[in-house]
């Protein structure tokens, strides 16, 4: 990465927000690295200031001026947001105990806010495709040169450069190594429309005729058909992760690569007055993250031509590993499943087509935050023969039923109708989509679009509040529902409207339309797909076949942690195929470990809500031992325990605080009924 130009910025108090800048030799601003130092008092690394206090509370930081927030406010929003919604933020789920700014990299527990000092470089990398992709990398005080570790830190989900802050951000600052993020392409590019207004690299907004290359994304529209389309669609945004046309999860693994090289030319400008070169030679590189930012780093590993990468620690991540019918993944003696490996779009939108009524079933009537069950969806399902039953009841088991027969395990069923009412299988399925298929937001997929709607359930497209969009980099996750701006059925009756309230069957036909697109057949006759849907569909296909998992590590010490109960990225067609595939492709070589741990889901920060509180413990926990153990692996020489089943205790009734009996360690020993294996051809799963 060769970056000509550096801006250094010193903060000096987070009480002015204020900045001195000392500028040199800047040339276009598309080349510009933006170094800003951190005292680690009024402001720092990992909390922006707000330390273990401000992260923990649920009010987030303000702007001095609601309409046009500095580039540190939005970066101290975008921290506390994205910080929280990786974990748990309560102290009875173990933030401030089990982990949290305040807990050690050796987990003592202290009275310290956690602010860490140091440098913080930031710049615009372009992909293959000529897209702005944003790096970032920070280096704490703590970093010793000559005894150096880089972790990666990709972003979780379709967020910003922020959004592996509270996992590999939080673990690698610690340890005094530096972290090297991406957004890797997705990020929280916000193009409004309407107002021709989009995100620059910091967050602050900009009309995107005069942000040109400064823009972290702006639609490929000329002017008039931005006007075209906004007469037409009135209030639209395109979204990166879905509209960039560019299908970036493709590049994911090459982003968080060139994040790496970023990193070491960062390292030698930093300590060149020290004359000493950081190489791989003398500095550890641990691929890390979780979710989409755990997916990133595996292919990372497998497209490290350089041999940049020393070890992967990842939790719960995304991967489509292609299918190889080589292996079966057997859990407790059940019968074999051979239909594993099928990539997200094709369970995600299984789900977002069956969910609605399966929340209905009476095996699901305790499940918490089951706010948006849909009978008419059961009725219209029945109605066009993809449902036998006749009452409600026999329709929603039947519909439960479905999930669980297509390879879903039934530990994700209590989690679901709480994702389903958060939209996660609906954003989802409509986001990657349109990235697959790598669609503008012209095509309007499936008579889809965004747009705020005022918070109205079923409301049409409205204008979005200048405030919400002045602070649109701080709140994000990149992929709508996000920001007050919703998912928008332009096919409702009578005009467009919010997706979920826009029929009575929380618009059955869009799933259905998404559905059909992601296997090819209509999703109720069955029949393969002509014209214009056809094409949709084929174009689809090809974009999932350019992010297919090989399965190859090269040989690279790994570790993947993932929640047995994950309902967004099922055990059977991510880690324990990966695992399974990994064993094909490198035989006795694999040095892949597999951790899968009971009472736990993907998303960690539902554990903070009534009726998840008591049932679940934080797989951020076993993410950090996983990343203990790799780095404990590399420097030192220990063994990583062999995969295994980690049983955890839930914290009961009450939801009592955690403890750690609640969440034991992943054990060097485990007991023989615990350990995970692959042998004849089979992934072994214990209960």
């Amino acid at each position: 990465m060769n970056k000509s130009a550096w801006r250094t910025i010193v903060v000096l108090t987070s009480v002015s927000l204020g900045m001195l800048g000392i500028t040199a030799g800047i040339a276009g601003a598309n080349d510009d690295v933006i170094h800003t130092r951190y005292d680690g008092v009024s402001n720092d690394l990992l909390t922006a200031g707000l330390g273990k206090t401000g992260l923990g509370s649920p009010v987030p930081p303000g702007f001095v001026d609601p309409l046009k927030p500095t580039a540190e406010e939005l970066r101290r929003l975008a921290i506390h947001s994205n910080y929280r919604a990786l974990i748990d933020p309560t102290p009875g789920g173990g933030y401030g105990s089990l982990y949290g700014p305040n807990v050690t990299a050796s987990g003592e527990v202290t009275t310290s806010e956690g602010l860490i000092a140091g440098d913080e470089y930031i710049a615009f990398e372009k992909d293959d495709h000529g897209r702005n992709v944003t790096m970032m990398v920070q280096v704490p005080d703590t970093f010793d040169p000559t005894n150096g570790c880089i972790v990666t830190a990709p972003s979780s989900g379709s967020r910003g450069v922020y959004g592996a802050i509270a996992t590999a951000g939080e673990w690698g600052l610690k340890r005094g190594c530096a972290v090297a993020y991406t957004d890797k392409g997705t990020g929280t590019g916000a193009h409004d429309l309407q107002n021709n207004t989009v995100n620059l690299i910091r967050g602050e907004r900009a009309d995107a005729a005069a942000a040109r290359d400064d823009s972290n994304f702006t639609a490929d529209l000329s002017g008039r058909e931005r006007a075209a389309f906004n007469a037409a669609s009135p209030n639209r945004f395109a979204f990166k992760h879905a509209h960039s046309q560019v299908n970036p999860e493709e590049d994911w693994g090459r982003n968080v690569l060139r994040s790496i090289k970023f990193a070491f030319v960062v390292l030698n400008r930093q300590f060149a007055h020290r004359h000493i070169h950081i190489s791989k030679r003398n500095t550890i590189v641990i691929a890390s993250s979780v979710s989409n930012g755990g997916g990133a780093s595996v292919r990372a590993v497998e497209q490290d031509d350089d041999g940049l990468i020393d070890g992967l620690a990842v939790g719960e991540p995304n991967v489509n590993p292609k299918f190889s019918s080589r292996f079966s993944i057997v859990q407790a003696g059940q019968p074999p499943l051979f239909a594993h490996s099928k990539p997200l779009i094709d369970y995600i939108t299984l789900v977002n087509v069956f969910q609605g009524c399966a929340n209905l079933a009476p095996a699901n009537a305790t499940a918490p935050l089951n706010l948006a069950p849909s009978p008419p969806r059961c009725a219209e399902l029945h109605a066009k023969g993809l449902l036998t039953g006749t009452t409600l009841v026999d329709q929603a088991t039947e519909a439960q039923k479905i999930i669980n027969d297509f390879g879903i395990l039934p530990e994700q069923n209590v989690v679901q109708p709480g994702y389903w009412f958060a939209n996660v299988s609906q954003a989802i399925s409509v986001t990657y989509a349109n990235t697959y298929g790598r669609f503008s937001v012209v095509d309007n997929l499936c008579s889809y679009s965004f747009a705020a709607n005022g918070g109205v359930p079923g409301g049409p497209p409205v204008p979005i509040a200048a405030t919400e969009e002045a602070k649109i980099f701080g709140t994000s996750n990149g992929i709508p529902p996000t920001s007050t701006i919703a998912l928008i059925n332009n096919a409702a009756p009578g005009g467009p409207k919010e997706d979920r309230g826009s029929t009575p069957s929380q618009n059955l036909d869009g799933a259905l339309c998404l559905r059909s697109l992601a296997t090819g057949r209509d999703a109720v006759t069955g029949a393969p797909l002509i014209g214009t849907p056809r094409r949709q569909a084929r174009r689809i296909v090809d974009g999932v076949e350019d992010i297919l998992a090989t399965g190859r590590l090269r040989r690279v010490p790994a570790v993947f942690v993932t929640g047995r109960n994950d309902g967004i990225l099922p055990p059977n067609f991510t880690s324990r195929a990966y695992f399974g595939l990994n064993n094909v492709v490198e035989g006795s070589r694999s040095s892949l470990r597999y951790y899968e741990v009971t009472n736990a889901h993907h998303l960690d920060s539902f554990n903070q809500f009534p009726g998840y509180n008591d049932k679940f413990i934080p797989l951020h926990r076993y993410f950090i031992q996983a990343m203990d153990l790799m780095f404990d692996h590399l420097r030192n020489g220990r063994p990583l325990p062999p995969s295994q089943v980690v049983h955890t205790i839930p914290r009961g009734p009450g939801a009592p605080p955690i403890t750690a009996a609640n969440v034991p360690p992943i054990a060097d020993a485990p007991a023989p009924g615990a350990v995970i294996t692959f042998s004849g051809g089979q992934v072994n799963i214990p209960d």
